[in-house]
């Protein structure tokens, strides 16, 4: 098993990979995405992943309108009462910007602690750079939180390289250093690499935390081995992930790679894809992959359960090359 990592600039000691819920959701603008999903089944998922050595949860007001926060509230509750926590839990937890001004952050903190079942927020971020506010005015806001104990680490979500530098400048001027930035990474959407955030992220030791992170399950394979089930999916997540025939032709190469590593490590292409994204850059990425089913949740636990070699960590990240 990996050890645990420090999250950028915080106190925070946090497992590779951490549990990500937007698949929470249960409201009809989100089911374009996710099934509805009940209490046990979050239960036995939280469980489950706790057990196998995940120590964080990733959430966001915005995931069906605080449901997310509240399954995640009453089950750890849940678990709790039932003494099958042994370890911290760490919640990462995000206000949504657009339209909002600043001062809602400070105005909705209640809510968000209230649905939760918490004093505290471990990871505060922004989740998109679409505030009515400056910059300036949101960080200070999540400062002032800061500071009195509600938020311990401040992070930002789909910021670009930029954004993050500007963004670690303004928090130093109140003594304090920006964590993260939660970005789409995967095998199959490369861009951190390219942009400018992966490099800013090493050279200021800001980490990344990586969501979408097997493009909504293509990396798993199995559209590859049954291209049919394509049509199951709603139209939007197919359009999101690149659902197509021709992308299924052209990302083959990579899921014939991923198996054949599979065969050698004895793990699932999902779980290689996985080890690759905490693993290639060292510990400045994490991951958040969600689940629906315990089966899920157990299969992203064993990403965080070997070492890739060298050798082949850059197979993959080179696999347009081969």
């Amino acid at each position: 098993m990996q050890e645990l990592r420090l999250l950028g600039h915080s106190n925070l000691y946090l497992s590779p990979l951490g549990l990500g819920t937007w698949q929470f959701s249960n409201k009809d603008k989100d089911r374009t995405w996710w099934h509805k999903i009940d209490d046990q089944a979050v239960y036995d998922i939280i469980k489950v992943s706790l057990e196998g050595g995940i120590n964080w949860l990733d959430t966001a007001e915005v995931y069906g309108r605080g449901n997310s926060e509240k399954f995640i509230g009453r089950n750890l509750q849940r678990l709790q009462s039932e003494g099958a926590l042994s370890e911290t839990v760490y919640i990462a937890d995000k206000w949504f910007p657009l339209l909002r001004s600043a001062k809602t952050i400070s105005e909705t903190i209640a809510t968000r602690l209230d649905y939760l079942q918490r004093d505290a927020i471990d990871l505060y971020q922004i989740h998109q750079p679409t505030s009515l506010s400056s910059l300036y005015r949101q960080l200070k806001e999540l400062a002032k939180l800061h500071h009195q104990g509600v938020i311990k680490a401040i992070g930002v979500s789909n910021f670009t390289a930029r954004q993050m530098e500007k963004a670690d400048d303004i928090l130093k001027k109140f003594d304090l250093r920006l964590s993260s930035n939660q970005v789409k990474f995967n095998l199959l959407h490369r861009k951190p690499e390219k942009n400018g955030v992966l490099e800013l992220a090493k050279e200021r030791g800001i980490s990344l935390i990586a969501y979408s992170p097997l493009q909504q399950g293509v990396l798993t394979g199995r559209f590859h081995d049954n291209p049919d089930s394509i049509q199951t999916l709603s139209k939007v997540r197919r359009v999101n992930s690149g659902l197509n025939q021709k992308n299924l032709v052209k990302t083959q190469p990579l899921i014939d790679l991923l198996k054949r590593l599979g065969l050698k490590y004895g793990k699932s292409p999902a779980q290689i894809a996985l080890n690759w994204l905490i693993t290639a850059h060292g510990d400045t990425v994490f991951a958040i992959p969600g689940a629906s089913s315990r089966f899920q949740a157990r299969s992203n636990l064993e990403a965080q359960h070997f070492q890739l070699s060298q050798e082949d960590l850059d197979q993959l990240s080179h696999w347009q090359e081969l």
